[in-house]
């Protein structure tokens, strides 16, 4: 199923993921108290690079700003909202704006972001050509299956005139939204994080950035077609439940992400297949 918030093996595991984060517990207040400023924030990421970048202000400017930090590392699209929106994390750090809103849309939930960090530029990989005009025909091309990748891949080939997408499409298109195609190509949906592993089995696949860092492709160098950062609106964000946007440590852990330290730190380190976005 194309929809990462209907398919039954993530959700599987957010359910099991989840009951972690509750155990662990959260040091925010779901009555709508305020919280305890000096007690951690909890913020649930993805391992590459949020975790990361949240490791990085952890280490080197949290305890100078006062903040303290729980960083729960969890590997699906799923849990980090739902623990969110029950109160067992303060914040997540994982996904982007157009996702978020589909995610609220579909689940009911109230998640607000506070703020941009980051961008991972999506990509076209593969390790049978080297450019996407070697992709003969009836070719078949792997791409993410929840609503907003998915419309988000279909646009990146479209900007590249690989397919075109019927007027109208949005953030949330899909294969039946392709006007013309004209290299036959055979669409795979799969669920985001299985994607690099596809590779060995389909012609190319388009790969969420932090994804693709996970498995050892560079999206800076490995990419034969890249997103473009420029106005781009899939920058991820730092996410709290809505009623939390004032929580001090929430701010101040905002302000740090925004830091030139961090930015440099991405810099340095992702050497462009993470760049930032504040």
């Amino acid at each position: 199923m194309r929809n990462v918030l209907k398919t039954t093996t993530v959700a599987a595991t957010a359910a099991g993921l989840a009951l972690t984060l509750a155990a662990c517990g959260s040091s925010g207040s779901s009555s709508g108290a305020p919280a305890d400023p000096n007690k951690a924030l909890t913020v649930v990421a993805s391992p590459t690079p949020h975790a990361q970048i949240l490791q990085y202000v952890k280490d080197n400017l949290a305890a100078k700003a006062g903040l303290k930090l729980d960083i729960k590392v969890v590997n699906d699209y799923v849990t980090p909202n739902t623990s969110v929106q029950d109160g067992s994390a303060d914040a997540n750090y994982f996904q982007h704006v157009p996702y978020l809103d589909e995610f609220n849309k579909k689940q009911g939930t109230s998640i607000v972001s506070v703020g941009t960090v980051h961008l991972e530029p999506l990509g076209l990989y593969s390790k049978k050509v080297k450019a996407v005009a070697d992709l003969g025909n009836g070719a078949q091309v792997a791409i993410p299956n929840d609503a907003t990748n998915e419309g988000r891949a279909l646009k990146l080939l479209a900007a590249n005139n690989v397919i075109t997408l019927k007027s109208g499409a949005g953030t949330t298109a899909t294969v039946q939204d392709i006007a013309s195609n004209p290299k036959n190509l055979k669409f795979k949906e799969l669920e985001a994080a299985q994607l690099p592993r596809a590779l060995a089995d389909v012609d190319a696949a388009v790969v969420n950035g932090n994804y693709a860092l996970d498995s050892g492709l560079k999206p800076a160098t490995d990419a034969i077609l890249l997103e473009k950062a420029d106005g781009n609106p899939y920058a991820n964000i730092l996410a709290v439940k809505k009623g939390h946007e004032n929580d001090e440590r929430v701010k101040k852990l905002i302000d740090l992400l925004h830091s030139d330290e961090v930015k440099k730190y991405i810099t340095d380190t992702f050497q462009g297949s993470v760049v930032t976005a504040s």
